[in-house]
Parts: structure tokens; sequence; C-alpha cells
């Protein structure tokens, strides 16, 4: 009689491990490319907004608004944080880092506010846009690994108290700057103006350069 094939279970283990490797590593790729071109998309048009809102004027139209609210950088502050975390039900972290953010920027600057101190600030802040809907994204994440068991409105209500905390955090950085590292409003000693060249041809080139 013939000797019957024998089977190499381990050669057929390694080839299908093999197909499966090559497989989820295909889709990471691909849900990665995805998620990068979204990004660059979302900067390319924030760019172009930002350029055309500066082109008629409505930076300086911003600025007027929030640099005459009552109470100076503490009525800024406050103004400005209810309505970073108004926007977080609304957008996402990218499209008011790219967006709102270059645009509160040069007032803080304006007001004596430490860039750093305020950008410290602003990220606690848009934290919140990923523990709320509509674009909680780790509340997505919870939903996507949580048993069928667990209700999404359960998910929602459970990150309350996590809401509560990012919103206790922003008031501790702005009750007691000094855990951030820097004083968050810079004495006028301190801040130094650079003169511009009279040609504005020149631009802010170096001499070598130019």
């Amino acid at each position: 009689m013939a000797a019957e094939p024998t089977i190499d279970y381990e050669a057929l283990a390694q080839d299908a491990m093999r197909g499966v490797v090559r497989t989820v590593l295909t889709q990471a790729m691909d849900s990665t490319a995805r998620l990068t071109s979204f990004v660059v998309f979302i900067l390319i048009g924030s760019t172009v907004f930002s350029l055309v809102f500066r082109g008629v004027d409505g930076d300086r139209w911003v600025e007027g608004l929030l640099t005459q609210l009552p109470g100076g950088a503490a009525g800024f502050l406050i103004v400005v944080n209810l309505f970073v975390f108004g926007l977080a039900f609304f957008l996402d972290f990218f499209e008011i880092a790219f967006i709102v953010v270059p645009l509160l920027a040069p007032v803080a600057a304006k007001l004596g506010i430490d860039p750093i101190w305020f950008g410290v600030l602003l990220g606690i802040n848009m934290q919140t846009s990923f523990l709320h809907p509509p674009f909680g994204f780790a509340l997505f994440y919870l939903r996507s690994v949580a048993p069928k068991s667990i209700r999404t409105a359960d998910i929602y209500w459970g990150a309350v108290p996590f809401v509560g905390l990012q919103i206790l955090m922003v008031v501790i950085v702005i009750a007691f700057p000094q855990i951030v590292g820097h004083a968050p409003i810079v004495p006028e000693s301190e801040i130094v103006e650079v003169p511009l060249e009279a040609d504005p041809g020149a631009g802010y080139l170096p001499p070598e350069w130019r």
C-alpha cells in the first residue's frame, strides 16, 4: 500500500500567519494613509481659510473685538475658554487648532499673555472634544471594544465626570499658573518690540538672505 502523504502542519500555520500579518498590515497602512490624507486636507483648507479671512481684515476685526472685552486679559481668557469649549461640541481638535487658535494667539500676545502658558491652557480645554459627542473619539474607541451589554448612553454618561475634571483643570491652570512653569502675564518691561524695516519689501528676511 502507498504511504499516506504527510501534512506539514507547521508550514501551513506559518503560511496562514503570513497571510494574516499581510492582511492586517495592509488594512493598517490603508487606514493610516486615509486618516493622514484627511488631516492634510483639513490643514490645507484651514490655511486657505485663514489667508482669505486675513485678506478681508477679519483678523483685525477679531483682535478689536477681543481686546475690548471688559476685564482685560482675565476677561479675554474667560471668553476664549468658554468659546473653545463650546466649539469642541461641533468641531474636532484639528479644526480648532488649525483655524481658531491662529486667530486667538496674536490677540493673547498683544495682551501680554505668555504664548506657552496660553497654548497649554487651550490644549487642556480642547481635550474635552475627545470626551463628548458628536466628535468624542475616546467614546467611540471605548464603544468599539466595550461589550454589547454596555449601552452607548452609559458610555456618554460615564464620560461626564472626566469632562468635569478637564474643566476643573482649566480653572486650576488659570488660578495657579506656576504649575505650567510660565507666568501667564508677561510684564511690560520684558516685552521686546522688534522694529520693522523701513522698506516694506524687505520683509523679515535677514540682510544676508536678501
